[in-house]
């Protein structure tokens, strides 16, 4: 293949342009990947985003995927051929660690891919890292007793968010191309735009998870990217039914590639969703994007939903304390000075919440949330509100207390997050792209929530917004904040 003369940049590639180049044999996969494990090298000291790394094993099979591109074999190229994947630890494969970021489970080695894990590997995907998470994917920060502080490449100083924060800094600091994802509560989102990356939070069932949690509605795994159009080529690898997950819908959902414009649709922009205190500049970047909408055609009416935190609260409270949190609260029972110290609060939190609500007393306001929000959303094609009420999150804080950064107080840590919402309403698909940048350093995000399982919508606006306020990391527009830490 000729050499592609793009030098440091062929990290920043996205997923399709290098799927254009191997095609037009302009670039090997040996290249691109030899571009990322040296990005990674420069960042890593730093960012800490990777928990293993699998850089011989991926250059061996970077190879295989070379000769695919120039027809050895008689081997075709398959979707996701020679693109370098980093995978949440969380995700297992088998022969390899599965730790969850806990002590408690050093040395547990996996004995089954998760069905994402397949996924990436039958597309041609090469797993060349697997990334951090805080113990047990419960935060929305990254760090753990385990693994340490994984910071944000944008600014050190913060968080990339959680619980995919290894996944969302990976994209950020240019040490992978794609990376999967889960969300629970916001572990797919929350980080996606803390770090400015694309970040798909799909429907109950769209893609097929591990068992038991494969059964609580309130997750999903998913795709993280740098582009709109690479999460839509990761989330059709990702995404149809799979045996082990009896939940994991029928037939697959096929996402275009090709989308109209917005001129016409009718959009929501709800700014606090009845319960949150959102910062002026995350505020101020939401209603830009509501703009730049107006400007190509939509139709874009300022709502509010009827939700409070009391309500939401009982929701979340009743929902995590019987599944999540009961499997939490297992392990705390048994390991607890093991424990980092926001897990062990967590168990605590969730053990009084199993005696102050039931799981009935969640679903009755569970549905009436759910209801609220399809009524507001009936006369639209989908809702935009904002991804955080807060621009960032300090690295390595348990947020065991109030927010506080730069010596400000920005109220308490639970509402820094405007995601769990869309959680409880899992049926919806969410989709953030970023918004904008704050004065702390950081990128800001905005999520596009469409009705019940109509996934194309999300996407077809989240490309216009590419288009109409482009984030390209461009030389110029990329992350420093990793090299101003190292000097």
């Amino acid at each position: 293949m000729n050499e592609y003369d793009s030098g440091p940049d062929l990290a920043y590639l996205s997923a399709t342009e290098a799927r254009r180049h191997f095609e037009a044999r302009e670039l090997s996969p040996v290249e691109l990947m030899r571009a990322v494990i040296d990005r990674a090298e420069k960042t890593e000291p730093v960012v800490n985003a990777l928990t293993e790394r699998l850089f011989d094993e991926a250059l061996a099979q970077a190879r295989h995927a070379e000769d695919r591109f120039l027809g050895k074999g008689g081997l075709t190229p398959r979707p996701l051929e020679g693109i370098p994947v980093a995978t949440k630890e969380k995700h297992a494969i088998a022969g390899r660690t599965h730790t969850e970021g806990s002590l408690v489970n050093a040395g547990t080695i996996a004995t089954e891919n998760a069905p994402v894990i397949d996924r990436i590997l039958e597309a041609g995907g090469i797993i060349h890292a697997r990334t951090a998470t805080p113990e047990f994917s419960i935060a929305t920060f990254t760090h753990s007793r385990l693994w340490g502080v994984t910071r944000n490449p944008w600014n050190p100083e913060f968080t990339p968010g959680g619980s995919s924060g290894g996944a969302g800094a990976s994209l950020a600091a240019g040490t992978a191309l794609l990376a999967s994802a889960s969300d629970i509560g916001g572990s797919t989102r929350i980080p996606a735009a803390f770090t400015g990356t694309v970040g798909f939070k799909a429907p109950y069932g769209r893609i097929p998870g591990v068992a038991p949690l494969s059964a609580d509605h309130y997750r999903g795994d998913g795709p993280m990217a740098r582009t709109v159009d690479d999460c839509v080529a990761f989330a059709n690898v990702l995404a149809g039914p799979d045996p082990r997950d009896h939940v994991s819908l029928r037939p697959k959902l096929v996402l275009p590639t090709e989308y109209e414009t917005v001129a016409g649709m009718r959009v929501a922009l709800c700014l606090r969703l009845g319960a949150y205190d959102v910062h002026p500049e995350v505020e101020a970047n939401t209603r830009a994007v509501a703009r730049a909408l107006t400007d190509a055609g939509a139709v874009v009416e300022e709502v509010e939903l009827p939700w409070t935190k009391d309500d939401l609260l009982v929701a979340l409270a009743a929902h995590f304390a019987g599944i999540f949190g009961a499997v939490v609260s297992e392990i705390e029972a048994k390991h607890r000075d093991r424990l980092s110290a926001y897990t062990v609060a967590f168990a605590d939190t969730m053990a009084e919440a199993r005696e102050r609500v039931s799981y009935l007393d969640g679903l009755r306001v569970e549905t009436c949330l759910q209801r609220e929000l399809g009524e507001a959303m009936a006369p639209f094609d989908a809702l935009i509100c904002p991804t955080t009420a807060v621009p960032g999150l300090p690295a390595g804080d348990d947020l065991l207390g109030r927010l506080v950064v730069n010596g400000e107080d920005h109220g308490e840590p639970l509402w820094a997050a405007m995601t769990a919402p869309f959680n409880i309403s899992n049926r919806c698909p969410v989709l953030n792209v970023p918004s904008g940048h704050s004065s702390w350093g950081l990128p800001t995000g905005v999520q596009i929530v469409g009705h019940t399982y109509d996934d194309p919508t999300v996407f077809r606006i989240g490309k216009a917004l590419e288009r109409l306020r482009p984030w390209t990391y461009t030389p110029d527009h990329r992350p420093t904040g990793w090299q101003l830490a190292t000097t």
